[in-house]
């Protein structure tokens, strides 16, 4: 079975490679706009199901032998869901908000063949130390803030700021990747390689 990411993030691409699931890259372009109030593990699976739809029409498969892998990741302080920040002054105020907190990090993902689809989301919680103004500016002017959901990356230089988790490291990066491998093996008869070929 062929495998395709619906995504264009270097760090599911690293995690699916840490896995051994072998897999192609497609880029669907999605609206993530999301009506008021949908609770954040909705938001991630919608935002996932958008991808995974929009994806199918970008494979030119000759079989059914393939499967899609879609995802979105977002962090939440309550029902306050954080996306990717807008600029600097965005992420600025979104770190404001996180430091000496505890908030979570969904992940929605969907899993598409020609003839299945399902969906599911991870959840895990982050605590954050406290942050003094002078370091939310000095890690923003590194850049690393400004492609991530809540405008920091755990496996980057925001680590320095991450007290301790509960739950899936990985999803925290962006992709719960042991549900990922039991669902392809469960649902999808794939077989990913755990050796060295």
């Amino acid at each position: 079975m062929k495998i395709y990411l619906a995504s264009a993030s270097p760090r599911r691409r690293e995690i699916l490679n840490l896995a051994g699931i072998r897999h192609s890259v497609v880029l669907p372009s999605v609206s993530e706009d999301l009506e008021d109030g949908v609770k954040p593990c909705n938001a991630v699976v919608m935002l996932s199901e958008r991808k995974a739809e929009a994806a199918f029409a970008l494979i030119d498969e000759r079989d059914d032998d393939f499967a899609v892998i879609a995802a979105d990741t977002v962090v939440a302080l309550g029902d306050k869901i954080f996306g990717k920040p807008r600029n600097g002054k965005d992420a600025f105020e979104i770190l404001r908000q996180l430091s000496g907190a505890r908030h979570e990090v969904f992940t929605g993902v969907t899993i598409a063949s020609p003839g299945k689809r399902i969906s599911f989301f991870e959840q895990s919680y982050v605590y954050f130390n406290e942050l003094s103004d002078e370091e939310i500016e000095a890690y923003i002017s590194s850049g690393e803030p400004m492609d991530k959901a809540g405008a920091y990356g755990i496996q980057g230089r925001g680590c320095v700021f991450v007290k301790r988790i509960e739950g899936d490291f990985f999803n925290i990066m962006g992709l719960p990747v042991a549900k990922v491998y039991d669902a392809l093996k469960s649902e999808f008869s794939y077989k990913p390689a755990l050796s060295e070929e």
